[in-house]
């Protein structure tokens, strides 16, 4: 690219070179000052014998080479030519803006093979005659130089333009290879930096929920900048890579060839592509040549075809979504648009060719094309967006905002120069290149459509994206449509799904998953040796649930709550004790109401009979202290029945406890009794002593203060206490008591077991005494009763759980106390009752004399 700056007078031309497509090579035109001159290099070489200014533009049969061998155009890089002119024109009529100097450009074409890169740039520093360092334009010379959009086309001329100092600026995308200022002290970038795109990219796969993307990028210092930032940004919002591909510009179709099976097997219909123009074009045709149908392709920048042939067939199959830099719309410029015409402009050859093209601008009795066949309010606005597009494109913006920087700079630069000159009255001197530099680097400043322009990277504003799809129609006519943004202050998204146009045949947004959601109840479990969105769906555990969608780890419920079947909700538990109201508790609460009735019965009628011999038999007194106890004991199983609280926790076992003491060692008393009873054979022995002073009643006294105390000890150290168990029964949570100290329980337990045992080893070696004044048969056979209840329900008791253990414990009280009333006091109430006439002295004396006789 070239550029040159001419001096006439007091007037100031500063020129720019910029770059189009023409095919797939890149094009740049040149324009002198003050007019346009048709295009330079290779077309003028066409355009050679045209008559300028004459009414015959083009005649077919004076030219069949130039009718044979022109080249197809694509004219919406032409936009390029209209910003740059637009924005100058814009200056030169700014009065407050290089004031008495007139700012003009030239146009040069550039070509893609290396070795034509350097001609037009040399002819335009040098004229026609290329011998470097010599200039054959003494009254033209260029102050800065625009070049683009192809990064690799700016790195080649910014070889050239270092060697002069020329101030290079760069209109086309941002460029990491050409941020080295070492290498490239003279170039400056136009475009932002696209700092969040990885950002914003990952941003948009989250708003879709695609999380298995394939990344295509290019095998350059852009490609391997952008890897790490999208990498990072996936794994920190856990989305994956299906398949990587890195392509150089000249293996994208052998490579892309071998790579599209796997590309159309895989599961990742989101494919992210990042590169330039060229790499992006030569991509999308490879894409469209091997039929990869139905993906999404997520780009930094928008491919522009050079054919219409089976672009409808791309754009139908394939939903692209292209994130562009956001820029407001400049005031004017799409008014200028319609008003450029070749009339306007009659040097401008490539205005006048889009013209003869896109408007009907022949003759049928004539071979040449007049301008007075074409139609004389013609405009650019009539053609359609794929030929031409008047709304500004974001290099435009560029374009437009560099030429604004460069006139600030000039602006500065030569009021500088006229501050030294008036002070130190030195000679006018010509501004040179070099010198803008200087003042290049730290320019800032607000264009006419209010943003800020800064050629600071480091503090350079984030961009803004425009996130576009393309609407596709029959013979290649396509709609660009703004469908979101992305705001790089907030990290925020907005999209209007209802805008993208899809793949044809479906209207929802396509699934790229490596493996489906999870729902509520289930849990991701990772794939062994696969990515971390690939997945097995495992179900909840009970009382875990998951309610939300792909959870790495259901929740545990609260112990007040429980899991649902569907494990996707924490229900409340419900309270479960042994209550009143079941028929469990009424059965047992009523047999302990009954139980102790009937022991109160029995007591009244010991009471009532208290002076008749069965009564009197075996000390009356510990009779009514075993029943009375025993009455105790059917009473406290009431404490076990119902929600328990403080109190009846702490009364339970303490009651239990105390209660049996005393009704076993009573048992022991009387069986004590009954042996020394039958001991005594003289009336001044110790052991009548014993007998007549009531030494066995005792035996309670102690036992019980043993029981009492223990008891205390418990109560004082780790007392019982309200306790729940939510994990026993699903969907319930049992209210128990807790022991406390299971140390204090067990003595409590194991004493009351010591005195069980020792009232049935005394009653067992009791048993075969005579039978006259003797219960100790009933005595043992109660005990045995007692024992084989605790010992057969003990295990049971301690194996169930909740409201069965309780009934266990309530049913075994009841039980071994009914085996006491029943055992020792059912015999004596049948003769106190059915058979008064054996309830007499002398019918004991009778078996006694029997029985005595019967020994001797």
């Amino acid at each position: 690219m070239k550029h040159r700056a001419h001096m006439n007078g007091d007037a100031m031309l500063a020129g720019f070179s910029l770059s189009t497509l023409w095919e797939l090579r890149e094009v740049t035109v040149m324009l002198p000052r003050m007019s346009r001159t048709s295009l330079s290099s290779d077309l003028l070489m066409h355009m050679k014998n045209l008559g300028r200014g004459s009414q015959k533009w083009l005649c077919k049969e004076n030219h069949p080479k130039f009718q044979c061998s022109f080249p197809r155009f694509t004219f919406k890089n032409y936009q390029f030519v209209l910003a740059l002119t637009f924005a100058v024109e814009e200056i030169n009529k700014n009065p407050a803006l290089l004031h008495n100097v007139t700012l003009g450009f030239d146009i040069s074409n550039v070509q893609f093979e290396a070795w034509k890169t350097f001609k037009n740039a040399f002819m335009s520093l040098f004229g026609n005659y290329n011998i470097p360092n010599y200039s054959c334009m003494s009254d033209s010379k260029s102050i800065a130089v625009l070049t683009g959009p192809s990064g690799l086309t700016s790195a080649q001329m910014g070889t050239l333009l270092d060697l002069y100092r020329f101030p290079q600026i760069t209109f086309g995308p941002f460029d990491h290879s050409l941020s080295d200022h070492n290498k490239f002290p003279a170039l400056y970038q136009m475009a932002p930096k696209d700092t969040l795109i990885a950002t914003a990219m990952v941003s948009l796969l989250l708003h879709f929920s695609w999380n298995w993307v394939g990344l295509l990028t290019l095998q350059d210092e852009n490609g391997l900048w952008i890897l790490p930032e999208l990498k990072e940004e996936m794994v920190k919002n856990k989305v994956c890579i299906a398949f990587e591909l890195a392509f150089s510009h000249y293996s994208v179709s052998f490579k892309f060839l071998a790579l599209t099976n796997p590309i159309n097997r895989s599961s990742a219909n989101v494919l992210i592509i990042y590169g330039d123009y060229e790499f992006l074009l030569h991509l999308m045709i490879c894409v469209e040549h091997y039929f990869i149908k139905g993906k999404v392709f997520i780009m930094n920048s928008q491919w522009e075809l050079t054919t219409r042939r089976r672009y409808f067939m791309l754009g139908s199959l394939h939903v692209p979504l292209i994130f562009l830099h956001h820029h407001p719309d400049v005031s004017g410029f799409t008014d200028f648009f319609k008003s450029v015409n070749p009339s306007k402009y009659t040097e401008d050859f490539f205005l006048a060719w889009l013209w003869f093209l896109s408007f009907n601008c022949s003759d049928s009795e004539s071979d040449c094309v007049m301008w007075e066949n074409c139609p004389h309010d013609a405009s650019l606005d009539w053609l359609s967006g794929n030929v031409f597009d008047i709304s500004m494109s974001a290099d435009s913006y560029n374009i437009y905002n560099a030429v604004y920087a460069v006139a600030n700079a000039l602006h500065e630069m030569l009021l500088y120069q006229t501050e030294v000159q008036t002070m130190g009255n030195r000679k006018e001197q010509r501004p040179s290149p070099a010198q803008l530099h200087g003042f290049l680097k730290n320019i800032q400043f607000h264009n006419p459509a209010g943003d800020q322009v800064i050629w600071d990277e480091k503090r350079k504003l984030e961009a803004e994206y425009d996130i576009v799809n393309i609407w596709t129609f029959p013979e290649g006519l396509e709609l660009k449509l703004k469908v979101g943004m992305f705001s790089p202050y907030a990290h925020q998204l907005s999209l209007s799904e209802d805008m993208v146009d899809w793949a044809i045949g479906t209207t929802e947004p396509p699934h790229s998953v490596c493996s489906e959601s999870c729902g509520p109840g289930f849990r991701k479990s990772p794939q062994e040796g696969k990515a971390a969105c690939c997945f097995d769906c495992t179900p909840c555990s009970e009382d875990d649930i998951a309610n939300e969608t792909d959870m790495e780890q259901c929740v545990k419920c609260p112990d007040h709550q429980y899991a649902n079947t569907q494990r996707n909700q924490c229900l409340p538990r419900g309270k479960s004790f042994l209550a009143y109201g079941e028929p469990l508790g009424t059965a047992l609460a009523c047999m302990a109401l009954g139980l102790s009735t009937l022991t109160a019965l029995v007591l009244g009628i010991f009471v009532k009979y208290h002076n008749t011999p069965i009564v009197k038999a075996n000390n009356q007194a510990l009779s009514y202290i075993l029943l009375i106890s025993l009455i105790f004991c059917f009473l406290c199983s009431l404490l076990f029945i119902g929600q328990p609280n403080t109190v009846t926790c702490i009364l339970q076992q303490t009651t239990f406890g105390v209660a049996f003491t005393v009704s076993v060692s009573a048992v022991l008393a009387k069986t004590v009794t009954v042996v020394l009873a039958f001991k005594v054979t003289s009336p001044g022995r110790k052991i009548r002593w014993l007998l007549v002073s009531g030494a066995p009643n005792f035996i309670i006294l102690i036992c019980t203060l043993i029981q009492v105390t223990l008891c205390g000890i418990w109560l004082g150290t780790s007392p019982p206490f309200i306790d729940t168990d939510a994990h026993f029964e699903h969907g319930l949570i049992i209210i128990l008591c807790n022991s406390g100290s299971l140390t204090a329980f067990y003595c409590v337990l194991g004493f009351l077991v010591l005195l069980a045992l020792t009232s049935f080893t005394v009653a067992f070696l009791a048993r075969n005494l005579p039978d006259t004044f003797n219960e100790a048969k009933f005595l043992t056979f109660s005990m045995l009763v007692f024992c084989s209840v605790w010992l057969t329900l003990l295990p049971v008791y301690h194996s169930a759980k909740g409201k069965v253990m309780v009934a266990v414990e309530v049913f075994s009280i009841l039980a071994s106390s009914a085996g006491l009333l029943g055992c020792i006091f059912a015999p004596k109430c049948y003769i106190i009752l059915l058979r008064p006439e054996r309830n007499v002295l002398h019918g004991f004396r009778g078996k006694t004399h029997t029985g005595r006789n019967k020994c001797s």
